[in-house]
């Protein structure tokens, strides 16, 4: 079962907007508030998804024809930080992970930020998410942190960087 990679098109907005639901809820249960995660909806995903054409790139993963996973990137929104290019978003269904998606994801988007003339790149990802630990597989490397408040709850952000990409 391989995974087709691929830019993502308008018709793919409902797939993105589930897998990104589908996920925090997943992936963030016990560590963003109940009540945050509960308020997702597929609905207002797709409004944000829509809405984010600035995002130079947006990719999804199939896998036997269903969209599993997707990522976004673009020039970085800090660019105080030192870095060119941003991973804004990379998510996949529970089901997907550990089996490839998220490297074909990530090593995708890597060489569409290099081909833009990014030299590096940075990614944010909360400190308590168990997949932080795809990052430093990749070669990322820590580098700061900051907190965000969602729900009324302080967390902790690491920020990955690769200096060279």
């Amino acid at each position: 079962m391989s995974v087709l990679v691929r830019d993502a098109v308008d018709a793919d907005i409902p797939a993105i907007a589930r897998v990104h639901v589908d996920s925090w809820r997943t992936s963030y249960k016990g560590i963003v508030p109940d009540e945050y995660l509960a308020a997702l909806s597929y609905e207002s995903r797709e409004a944000t998804w829509r809405g984010h054409k600035g995002y130079r790139h947006l990719l999804v993963a199939e896998r036997d024809g269903t969209i599993s996973g997707f990522i976004s990137g673009c020039a970085s929104r800090e660019p105080e930080l030192g870095y060119g290019g941003e991973v804004t978003a990379i998510y996949l269904l529970h089901s997907q992970q550990g089996a490839g998606m998220g490297t074909a994801l990530f090593n995708a988007m890597t060489q569409r930020l290099k081909a833009d003339g990014y030299k590096s790149m940075h990614l944010w990802v909360l400190a308590d998410n168990p997949a932080r630990h795809f990052y430093a597989a990749q070669g990322g490397q820590k580098f700061t942190e900051k907190t965000i408040t969602l729900a009324g709850k302080p967390l902790l952000e690491h920020g990955y960087a690769w200096p060279q990409i």
